[in-house]
């Protein structure tokens, strides 16, 4: 298994506007090989933001890396630039590989 996370600090006035723009987005993930599973975790508020983590199991890293090079990932985030102003600073990219799992 492997984990890849993006965490997000939303401004704590965009965030409604931020959790509608991932509701109606779609990823294009359900037709790439080796992808398991997705979910958008809402975590702590904080004075100036509200942090999010977008989680991503796979598979492999290799069908990870075969999908930001795929056109799934260029259609998934098309719109990224539009986002722009709802972060305080860039999303934060985490990868984890699995050493032990419990199902």
């Amino acid at each position: 298994m492997y984990l890849t996370m993006n965490r997000f600090k939303v401004v704590p006035e965009q965030a409604e506007a931020f959790e509608a723009m991932w509701e109606a987005r779609d990823s294009h993930l359900k037709q790439v090989p080796g992808f398991r599973s997705f979910a958008l975790m809402k975590g702590p508020a904080q004075a100036d933001h509200i942090l999010y983590a977008s989680h991503t199991i796979w598979e492999n890293e290799a069908s990870f890396q075969a999908w930001t090079k795929s056109a799934a990932f260029r259609a998934a985030h098309k719109g990224a630039k539009s986002s722009e102003g709802m972060y305080l600073g860039p999303p934060e990219l985490e990868i984890f590989e699995a050493v032990q799992v419990l199902a």
